[in-house]
């Protein structure tokens, strides 16, 4: 690391389980994440602090007036413009030495291969059961880590998931076998959401991915993390690799993409 570098990175330094060996994991890690909206703002603004050298970006969407109030990534300015394009000004105004990777398409069974095999980790927000499931499933057959985060209204849940390494690691099918029926769990944009709420969940998750990179603490593999924001309240809850999971059980029937 140069002297600038030194300086940027220095309260990382200092901290016994990153150090500069951590700091240089850090910059060698690419991140993918899934949206760039009330989730993948601050993810992608805190691992573009924290120095990760390649921060993907998968989002079609374009920056909306009702996205500001809790999608910081974008700003007045940059209304009609694409979120991952916004993303990337936003990091280059925070990090220019962050390398952000802009795929401006939907995840989907025909690119979700091509997209994410290129990093090393997954950060999922995005808002809806579909493209959960198909990062899920996606993750697993490549190897690759999932940090998941989601929010309604005030509340969140946040979980790693590395089924991949077998033991006591479950995947995301573990916890939810399959997805809802069609409109059976409502939308952020049909019952609210509180924007701070998703800056703490969104920070919650970058900081999980910062530990899975450098090894630091203890993953919340086998663990759910359970927000109620208007009370205040954490909880973690146990979850273990089930039997009889579709995807990673013993008797799986999902077959790679």
């Amino acid at each position: 690391m140069d002297d600038n570098e030194l300086e940027r990175y220095a309260r990382h330094i200092l901290l016994p389980e990153i150090g500069g060996a951590g700091q240089a994991r850090i910059r060698k890690a690419k991140v993918l994440v899934i949206g760039a909206g009330g989730l993948g703002s601050p993810a992608i603004l805190y691992l573009a602090a924290a120095g990760v050298g390649t921060i993907g970006v998968v989002d079609n969407d374009t920056v909306d007036l009702s996205n500001l109030q809790r999608q910081i990534a974008h700003t007045t300015s940059r209304i009609g413009m694409g979120k991952g394009e916004s993303a990337r000004i936003a990091v280059a105004d925070l990090n220019p030495g962050v390398n952000v990777v802009v795929h401006p398409e939907r995840l989907t069974e025909k690119n979700a291969v091509q997209l994410i095999s290129q990093y090393d980790l997954v950060a999922d927000g995005s808002d809806n059961f579909t493209t959960r499931f198909l990062v899920n499933d996606t993750c697993f057959f490549l190897k690759k880590t999932l940090v998941s985060a989601a929010i309604l209204r005030f509340d969140g849940q946040l979980s790693t998931f590395r089924a991949h390494l077998g033991g006591t690691n479950p995947c995301y099918r573990c916890l939810f076998p399959e997805p809802p029926p069609p409109d059976a769990v409502p939308t952020c944009a049909e019952v609210g959401v509180l924007g701070a709420m998703c800056g703490t969940l969104g920070s919650l998750q970058a900081g999980e991915v910062i530990k899975e990179i450098t090894g630091a603490g203890e993953s919340m593999s086998g663990r759910l993390l359970i927000v109620d924001g208007l009370r205040t309240d954490f909880r973690n809850v146990k979850i273990k690799p089930d039997p009889d999971c579709a995807l990673c059980g013993p008797n799986a029937t999902i077959k790679p993409l």
